[in-house]
């Protein structure tokens, strides 16, 4: 082991990497602007919710799509088609562009609201969303030419070519696009690659027309026609035209995403506040900082000195998220907010995890040394399978998921890693350091002495288990139930509705969110808009008819108008949900896909028992929570999402913490009853969990009391699920485990794999 000098050097050396890297975040302008520019753009981008953007309005141009010649039934299907397929085009080309959680929505009945988050100028954004990318081949026109002929001009008007008005090749047979450069002339290039019937048909055509110029027009524009001197198979080709890198780039990102079904025009643009406003923000601020000033104090309370090296290496975890996100400048959302406080929360378990077993070690006489290298080992078991359970989940929501999901998983991710880091690595330096300066004075780590079950006979837990289990299961049919009716108050996230702008010159924001106070408008997002005293107001409606009716609308008018009568309303507008069908889909199967991976892992590190009790339990937990929604008819919005996505990664965690113990007593008495081994081992993690609990909830209540209406679809849903998965780690999980073991050991099946020692042992005893 490398010595504790070498070691501190090179952690120290980390972490002024990473607070160096979180630093340009903090720096005033004055210093950033005396710094060098590839260190102070080191830093973290605000998403729509938490910072504002730009503001575009796009009208779909129906004008050349023959509409006239329907009927209004047959018109009103063909633009709803038409729309949707241009909605799903903008998110793709977003996407492209490396956009992090762009807002796009319908507006009225042929408009596309886009907001782009802390994006200050549009300009190549809104000529990319305004260009259609509709790409054609066509043949230059020669003898052999039959049909109509098409004139069309070059690049910058340059040229006038004469082309067949017939497609030789649609632009939708590419499939990928790549910018890249000529290697004999160094220019920018486009290099495409075909769908196999794109190649096929593409392979024929330049195979019989060699020696025939093949133009290649984009939107009524030839780019490029050169001439064909061989026959070009496997699908592949380039597109030149005296492109510079940027064109370039954004002709390949449009051929990747495709071609929109309809021009797009900008009618408007503005500047965009935040979504959740800045005085939520900053309400959310502070009671984030109180939640962490909490968890710390919590600590020092019950650790004391040792609490102290807790709250350090907690604190250079929070500094080193913050650096490496920063490095990969990524976007925060209030959902990436979310993974950020689970991820504490798991450091601050993975510490206490440590502390509780060393302390265990001491009181079986372990020497000070001795029990410091014990706990840390047999907490690492722990530590690696809960945080590895997690990271497996997280992976996949961030492959299957889309938009706050993948936020949410890449800053759970990140904490994950650093906690990792700073748990096992930096806490240990600093154990170390402090247990070298006792000398031959005793070890000794205090706790809360109501909680440690040492020397103590173990609870008898398991005999609650028939209570927790029916208790359980009524409470999730009666939630299954609630889902049904009265069901989800979702936002408008989820339903659409209407949008109204707002010109209230007497109020700010805040007096506008103190007004709208009546719990028919609880649903309403304010987000200042432009200039001052200008807001958006969403409000979430089911159907058309409810916005036709203009209850909620009028009813807002009514209650701005109390608080400045020389209040307007210039528009009112109809909006489709930011959610579309697609990613919803994409959620679920991101969800089914993270339980599916924590299923397979535990099954491997455990055994199949042990998957099948904590998915069971899982389950439960987070049809509770869903019950929890719609009992208390808190909105459900992208926010509820990511804290359902939270309550997966802690109730896991949960759960392995006292499978993991049930394990290891298993490996030291595979002959002992299971009843008094399950007890003990709940018995034995009873502090851990409670001293996590108790942090975690922490670190939220000020969220929850004092962090606004912003984030309570957040803060409560994650209290009651951290209580409801305390409890069913010890009175649901463990019973569940319980009985699935007796069925096992009935079969006469193991109730673990055999280790690597056991095995062979096993082996040299045959025969």
């Amino acid at each position: 082991m490398k010595s504790l000098q070498t070691r501190a050097i090179v952690y120290g050396l980390v972490i002024l990497l990473g607070v160096l890297s979180a630093l340009p975040n903090l720096l005033p302008k004055s210093i950033s602007e005396a710094l060098p520019s590839w260190y102070t753009t080191n830093q973290l981008a605000l998403g729509l919710d938490l910072r504002g953007g730009s503001h575009l309005l796009l009208n779909v141009d129906t004008t050349d799509l023959g509409f006239e010649a329907l009927s209004s039934a047959e018109r009103a299907v063909a633009l709803d088609d038409v729309i949707e397929r241009s909605l799903e085009m903008v998110r793709r080309r977003l996407d492209e562009t490396g956009l992090t959680d762009p807002t796009v929505t319908r507006q009225g009945e042929d408009g596309i609201l886009v907001q782009l988050p802390g994006v200050d100028d549009p300009s190549r954004i809104r000529t990319l969303l305004g260009t259609t990318a509709k790409m054609t081949f066509h043949w230059a026109v020669n003898d052999q030419s039959v049909g109509p002929v098409l004139q069309l001009q070059g690049p910058e008007n340059e040229s006038l070519y004469r082309l067949e008005k017939r497609v030789a090749l649609q632009g939708e047979h590419i499939r990928d696009a790549q910018m890249a450069f000529n290697p004999d002339t160094g220019e920018p290039i486009v290099n495409f690659k075909l769908d196999n019937d794109g190649a096929r048909r593409f392979g024929d055509m330049t195979r019989d027309n060699i020696g025939r110029a093949l133009a290649v027009v984009l939107d009524g524009e030839v780019i490029t026609a050169p001439v064909i001197r061989s026959v070009i198979a496997g699908g592949s080709g380039e597109i030149s035209g005296g492109f510079t890198t940027t064109e370039a780039s954004d002709l390949a990102l449009l051929l990747r995403a495709g071609a929109l079904p309809a021009p797009l025009d900008v009618v408007e643009e503005r500047t965009v506040g935040p979504e959740l406003g800045s005085d939520s923000i900053a309400m959310g601020v502070s009671a984030g900082l109180l939640g962490t000033l909490l968890v710390f104090g919590f600590m020092l309370v019950v650790y004391r000195r040792w609490g102290l090296i807790a709250s350090a290496a907690l604190a250079l975890n929070i500094a080193l998220i913050f650096g490496v996100l920063s490095l990969f400048r990524a976007t925060l959302t209030l959902p990436g907010i979310a993974g950020i406080i689970l991820s504490i929360g798991m450091a601050v378990d993975a510490n206490i995890l440590i502390n509780e077993r060393i302390r265990e070690e001491v009181a079986q006489g372990g020497r000070a040394w001795k029990a410091l290298d014990a706990g840390f080992g047999r907490a690492w078991a722990t530590i690696l399978d809960s945080n590895v359970t997690t990271l497996i989940a997280i992976s996949l929501l961030f492959l299957f998921g889309s938009g706050p999901v993948r936020g949410f998983a890449v800053t759970m991710a990140v904490g994950l890693l650093t906690s990792l880091f700073t748990a096992i690595a930096v806490a240990r330096v600093l154990m170390e350091w402090r247990v070298r300066r006792l000398g031959r004075r005793a070890l000794v780590i205090p706790g809360l002495a109501w909680m440690s079950r040492a020397g103590q006979a173990p609870l008898n837990i398991m005999k609650a288990r028939f209570a927790g289990i029916a208790l359980s299961a009524v409470l999730s049919l009666v939630s299954i139930g609630l889902f049904v009716s009265p069901g989800l108050t979702y936002g408008v996230d989820f339903t659409g509705g209407s949008v109204v702008e707002v010109r209230a010159p007497a109020l700010s924001v805040e007096q506008l969110r103190d007004q709208l106070t009546d719990p028919a408008l609880a649903g309403a997002a304010i987000q200042e808009f432009g200039e001052a005293g200008v807001f958006q107001v969403r409000l979430p409606t089911e159907t058309a008819d409810n916005v036709a009716s203009g209850s909620l609308v009028q009813h807002l008018k009514a209650e701005v108008l109390a608080a400045d009568p020389d209040a307007s309303f210039p528009r009112v507008d109809m909006v489709g949900p930011k959610v579309s069908g697609d990613f919803t889909e994409a959620t679920i199967l991101a969800v089914l896909m993270a339980g599916g991976g924590m299923l397979m892992y535990l099954w491997f590190r455990f055994e199949s028992h042990f998957a099948l009790a904590a998915t069971l339990t899982l389950a439960l937990d987070l049809a509770k929570t869903v019950g929890f929604f719609a009992l208390t008819g808190i909105e459900f919005n992208l926010t509820a999402v990511a804290a359902l996505l939270a309550l997966i990664g802690y109730s896991v965690n949960d759960k392995v913490v006292v499978f993991d113990r049930i394990r290891e007593n298993l490996r030291l008495d595979p002959d002992r009853s299971l009843w008094t081994l399950f007890n003990d081992s709940i018995s034995a993690t009873l502090s851990r969990t409670l001293l996590t609990s108790i942090t975690t909830v922490l670190a939220i209540v000020p969220m929850a009391v004092a962090g606004g209406a912003a984030v309570q679809s957040f803060a409560w849903p994650m209290l009651f699920g951290i209580v409801v998965g305390t409890s069913s780690s010890i009175f649901i999980a463990a019973p569940i485990l319980y009985w699935l073991s007796e069925r096992r050991t009935a079969k006469g099946l193991a109730q673990l794999k055999p280790t690597g020692e056991a095995l062979r042992a096993e082996l040299d005893a045959l025969p």
